[in-house]
């Protein structure tokens, strides 16, 4: 469990970004290739990646655009028509249009400093937190940065990547990007680990997500992310639905965590809610034991009724000790090794 994430903290192996950039995408440039041109490019370089990360040999760096700089390039492109969530709306950020998130073509951080409050393999944390969400969690503790993506100061790469290395000599043992949420950002992201260079090379990035991602934004952080920080909130689509304002959640995010695991680590966070052990965090734990056993699983206890949940009494408690106790039995049943 994590033994990626703390070989590369050791210096045993490199964090995946710095493998990708150092792999050629295949062309010398980038420039006037269509983006089904491009997508093949990145397919051919994702099997040298995986080669290369199977046999953990790094080359040296080869000539040409690399590999991380094919996704950053891919990433702008997916701007023009937004599918960087799996809302997918389509809107072209590019020339000022906004989809669900209100995210527009250049990000906004809320905020970005180390963090102490995450689990304790991560912390310190360098967080960068972004503004504005994919989602409408009535009960979001966030909510002041989730629900306005207007907020915070305009993100620039090379200033954010100025700031990693500032926490590094201030003892990070990461990068993480959250939010809000980080999928509407993915490009920022890239062209902040492009920026940070050689100096991430024993940095490893983390993807601290709702897990709503689309498949294409999955392919570009594989090779790029080395451990999903990833909530699975519902058990079904009726309470995504009520909730968080979200359709197709349950295959969405399953088929999420299923690509992550195969992609790089992952740290498992399940939200106890209020009235939802059965409907919810059960049903996560069945699916986990059947198709991610032994994955790191964080169950939280922190619900507390914030934002509006006061407008659905049902949400407006903290769980009880009972549904906790419940909660607990079923993880011992279902083989699930809490964190």
């Amino acid at each position: 469990m994590l033994d990626d994430y703390l070989a590369i903290l050791s210096g045993r192996i490199p964090a995946r970004h710095w493998l990708s950039s150092r792999i050629s995408c295949g062309a010398p440039n980038l420039e006037g290739l269509s983006e089904d041109e491009l997508w093949e490019l990145h397919g051919a370089a994702m099997e040298r990646f995986r080669a290369l990360w199977e046999e953990k040999r790094v080359p040296e760096r080869e000539e040409g655009p690399s590999l991380l700089d094919l996704k950053s390039r891919l990433a702008h492109l997916m701007l023009r028509s937004c599918r960087m969530c799996e809302r997918r709306c389509g809107v072209d950020r590019e020339s000022g249009q906004t989809g669900y998130c209100g995210v527009e073509s250049v990000s906004r951080v809320a905020s970005n400093f180390l963090h102490f409050g995450e689990e304790p393999e991560l912390v310190p944390s360098h967080t960068i937190f972004f503004s504005g969400c994919t989602f409408r969690c009535i009960y979001c503790q966030n909510w002041d940065i989730a629900m306005d993506p207007r907020t915070g100061s305009q993100a620039d790469p090379q200033r954010l990547a100025a700031s990693l290395r500032d926490g590094m000599r201030q003892g990070s043992l990461n990068a993480n990007f959250v939010g809000g949420n980080p999928d509407p950002n993915l490009h920022t992201i890239l062209d902040t680990i492009i920026a940070l260079g050689d100096d991430g090379r024993r940095l490893p990035m983390i993807w601290n997500s709702n897990m709503y991602t689309s498949e294409e934004a999955m392919r570009l952080l594989e090779g790029v992310m080395d451990v999903y920080l990833a909530d699975f909130r519902y058990g079904n689509d009726d309470c995504a639905r009520r909730y968080s304002d979200v359709e197709d959640y349950f295959r969405v995010v399953s088929r999420n965590f299923l690509t992550a695991h195969r992609q790089g680590e992952i740290m498992l966070r399940q939200l106890l809610l209020p009235g939802h052990v059965s409907c919810c965090t059960v049903r996560i734990m069945e699916w986990v034991s059947r198709n991610i056993p032994g994955v790191y699983f964080n169950l939280m206890f922190q619900y507390r009724p914030e934002y509006r949940a006061g407008l659905y009494p049902e949400m407006d408690r903290r769980p009880s000790g009972e549904e906790k106790r419940q909660a607990l039995e079923a993880a011992s049943r279902l083989g699930i090794a809490l964190s």
